[in-house]
């Protein structure tokens, strides 16, 4: 599936789901910057995610989703939690990266704890390093999948 496909299913499914908007807060737990250069990829012309209704925003409180890079370390590992806390129900947490999704070539060491989900509820996990692009859109898009299936049992 080519760029223009994926942003057209993109815009369609947060039109339906999230009636038009999706607001994400990007967070990095101590990554080596590759997947947060690929994300901001996203913002570029080429891709440009903004016309497909989805926009970075500074603050957890106005986030539908947080977007996290890098392996937790141990510096991190508090403001991971408090940014998470801020973030309205229903959440989507996106693991980007191997580091984020399972502490990658870094590991479990003195200094970092390995991925997310030992901290933060993880609903989809876009390997890579770093992801491409088109892995970052394809990963939202299964977040918004089942994102729709909590809103239905209402959690």
């Amino acid at each position: 599936m080519n760029e223009e496909e994926l942003g057209t299913d993109l815009k369609k499914r947060i039109k339906e789901v999230l009636s038009g908007s999706l607001h994400i807060r990007h967070v990095d737990t101590g990554s080596c910057n590759g997947c947060d250069f690929e994300m901001s990829t996203l913002s570029n012309p080429i891709y440009d995610i903004s016309r497909f209704g989805v926009s970075f925003v500074p603050s957890p409180r106005q986030a539908d989703m947080l977007m996290v890079t890098g392996g937790v370390t141990s510096n991190l590992e508090k403001a991971l939690r408090i940014t998470y806390e801020a973030t309205p129900k229903p959440k989507m947490v996106l693991a980007i990266g191997a580091c984020a999704c399972g502490g990658g070539v870094f590991g479990e060491t003195y200094a970092n704890a390995g991925g997310i989900d030992p901290f933060v509820p993880v609903y989809v996990y876009v390997p890579g390093c770093p992801p491409r692009p088109q892995a970052l859109i394809q990963g939202i898009l299964l977040a918004l999948d089942q994102y729709e299936e909590v809103l239905k049992r209402g959690e």
